[in-house]
């Protein structure tokens, strides 16, 4: 592979790296930000996340954002630096990405990009709809009308102003539908049209380690489930209950991590706390489930490796390089 060498000094040996970047993917609980952490060590690089919720600064415990300690024994980046009422994007993702890969190239560091969201990992690699923002007033005005109107009828209008999109979304998909319609009304155009045409990313041409790690999926459950309740015991619920008392709009990304609407519940007296845990660790099973399908599907030239082999193939390949 070609590129710039970097280098750091690790029990006596050089690890010399060619690649620009490397990408770690994998469900939630598979252990992919240890491995990321360890990679770092070992080649002198940076941590930078590709978690979609671990953005965001009103959640760490909930997202298993790393801890303090872990922060602190490698560089990291990007992570809680977006406060929880931003509605995140892709595409504001990449744009905060590229100015790191800007530092990292400049000092030498290797950028170790780990995370579950494969949406970003395909917008790093294979670039992303260049679809303009929506303006807040627009926004503002369509989310006060559609409170507590049904997501099929919202639908329905959907159908009637942007059939194409209305086709390939489920009626009971309220946040993409809601997008849609947002999309249509701030520029008479369909989201459709806007997906059509890609902008690059900024790691298209690159040279990269793509690792996907792949625990058995009965061992990434029982990871979750265990997870969850200790993160119950670390503070998650008096963290949602400060998100709650913020009283932010319940369609933006931050309010939707797993575990936070059953937690809300609760804190609302809708739920008792063992139903709120039971609905969490469930969310979060069917989300690792998706992730699974999702790098299958999406994510061609991907190397999946076991948890236990993970940091041997990645080593491996670093010193071929």
């Amino acid at each position: 592979m070609g590129g710039n060498e970097r280098g750091d000094e690790h029990e006596g040996n050089r690890v010399k790296l060619a690649c620009r970047a490397v990408l770690i993917a994998g469900p939630t609980a598979s252990g992919k930000s240890a491995l990321a952490i360890e990679i770092a060590r070992r080649c002198g690089g940076t941590v930078v996340n590709a978690d979609s919720m671990q953005v965001y600064a009103d959640l760490r415990i909930i997202t298993a954002r790393p801890s303090a300690a872990e922060e602190a024994s490698v560089p990291h980046r990007l992570y809680g630096h977006v406060d929880g009422a931003v509605n995140h994007s892709a595409m504001r993702y990449v744009a905060d990405v590229e100015a790191v890969l800007a530092e990292l190239d400049a000092s030498g560091s290797l950028p170790v990009l780990v995370g579950g969201t494969g949406l970003y990992f395909k917008a790093l690699t294979e670039g992303f709809s260049e679809i303009p923002p929506v303006p807040e007033p627009v926004r503002a005005a369509f989310r006060a009308r559609a409170e507590g109107v049904a997501t099929a009828e919202l639908h329905a209008e959907l159908e009637s102003l942007d059939p194409a999109m209305a086709q390939r979304l489920r009626p009971s998909d309220r946040m993409r539908v809601m997008r849609a319609l947002e999309v249509f009304l701030a520029t008479g155009r369909s989201l459709a049209a806007f997906q059509g045409s890609r902008r690059p990313g900024p790691l298209g041409d690159a040279a990269l380690l793509r690792l996907f790690v792949a625990p058995e999926r009965e061992l990434v459950r029982a990871r979750i489930d265990r997870r969850f309740e200790e993160m119950m015991g670390q503070g998650a619920l008096d963290e949602v209950a400060a998100l709650r008392t913020r009283r932010l709009d319940p369609l933006l990304p931050v309010m939707r991590a797993h575990g936070v609407p059953g937690l809300i519940d609760y804190l609302d007296g809708k739920l008792a706390l063992d139903e709120a845990i039971a609905r969490g660790q469930a969310d979060t099973r069917a989300y690792a489930k998706r992730q699974v399908t999702w790098f299958r599907h999406q994510m061609a030239g991907w190397q999946a490796a076991a948890p236990e082999d993970a940091l041997d193939l990645a080593m491996r390949e670093l010193d071929a390089a």
